[in-house]
């Protein structure tokens, strides 16, 4: 059954996980109570990001549209919800000897903002085309970065090594219930702050969002249809749905560098099988116009990867006539320069 096809039944969203053979609820690595949990450790550090609306958004798309600007989350995107809420976690000795992330720039600039506000050590394994500004940030918020070529090395071998040999703790980027518990509580304060949704729309790497996201959505919404967004080039997640099984891509090529990943993970693949209705692409002329609009229309900056929900929103492909549809925009840490660069070849690409 097609996903619009499910919008007016509930009762058959994705696989029921009270009856799934492969994961039930109680199996699955994440349960509502730890998503309000996170809630509660994040209240007062974590920022309660806007939700946007506009009337042009909604006439382009026939839908009413809440963009939860997770752009203007502390470090500028969401997150650094997973991340203070798996530092904060961390008993004292183990705070104290430090935390090793592997991360293409967000997940590294929360670790070492999560990791300077709660006195503790963060060693981040970035890609050496990581963009410049995410680089910056990262140590600027205290985090000694460690470079690595993201097409012939392996970050997460390498992120095992530095924690084996300096006793740091290992915390991946969305593959840890820590993580995915954070993540989650942006869309519980989405649907608390927009009201019931018809349709959530969150973008997708390793799937800690989305898996986060889904369990927020079937407790607090659960005639909400959940979809996951990620580029074309890194279609990893739409196999693997389709597959039943985790399928490991090469390394994407796409301008949303946070979902340059792979494949997704052990415990966040079965929360997706399990509670999201589908999986759909967006090219990254899609990304590039959504980030254009965003600029042009609502004054505000999306990163490539933050765009990615938007995209398919705006994209047409999507029947969400009539729809209350939660849009994730997962952040906004972009390079200047490559902002601009990317809105010419929009604005070229119009003109031509």
């Amino acid at each position: 059954m097609r996903w619009q096809e499910r919008l007016n039944a509930p009762s058959s969203l994705g696989a029921d996980p009270q009856t799934d053979p492969v994961k039930t609820m109680s199996e699955l690595a994440l349960s509502y109570a730890d998503i309000d949990a996170a809630r509660r450790r994040l209240e007062g550090i974590a920022h309660r990001t806007a939700v946007l609306t506009s009337s042009t958004a909604d006439a382009m798309t026939g839908a009413r549209l809440f963009f939860k600007c997770e752009n203007f989350q502390r470090m500028g995107a969401f997150k650094f919800r997973g991340a203070y809420n798996a530092v904060a976690r961390l008993e004292p000795a183990r705070r104290a000897a430090g935390v090793v992330a592997f991360s293409s720039g967000n997940h590294a600039q929360a670790i070492a903002l999560a990791c300077r506000l709660l006195d503790s050590h963060a060693v981040i394994v970035m890609p050496n085309d990581a963009p410049r500004a995410k680089v910056a940030a990262t140590r600027g918020y205290g985090g000694e970065v460690v470079f690595y070529d993201r097409y012939r090395e392996d970050r997460e071998a390498l992120g095992r090594r530095l924690a084996t040999e300096r006793g740091l703790t290992l915390i991946p980027p969305y593959d840890h219930p820590d993580i995915m518990a954070g993540q989650g509580t942006a869309a519980a304060e989405l649907i608390e702050q927009a009201g019931p949704l018809d349709v959530l729309l969150t973008p997708l790497g390793g799937g800690g969002l989305l898996s986060g996201s889904a369990v927020a959505a079937r407790a607090l919404c659960p005639g909400c249809t959940v979809l996951g967004v990620e580029p074309e080039a890194g279609d990893d997640g739409r196999q693997s749905l389709r597959a039943g099984r985790i399928v490991h891509i090469a390394t994407p090529e796409t301008i949303a560098d946070g979902a340059q990943t792979q494949h997704l993970g052990e415990l966040t693949f079965p929360v997706i099988a399990a509670l999201v209705s589908d999986i759909v692409t967006v090219s990254d002329a899609q990304l590039v116009a959504a980030m254009a609009w965003f600029a042009e229309r609502m004054k505000i900056v999306v990163e490539p990867t933050g765009a990615l929900a938007a995209a398919a929103a705006f994209g047409g492909r999507l029947d969400l006539t009539g729809k209350r549809v939660g849009v994730i925009l997962s952040g906004g840490n972009i390079d200047l320069a490559r902002f601009a660069a990317l809105l010419a070849s929009a604005d070229a690409g119009h003109t031509g």
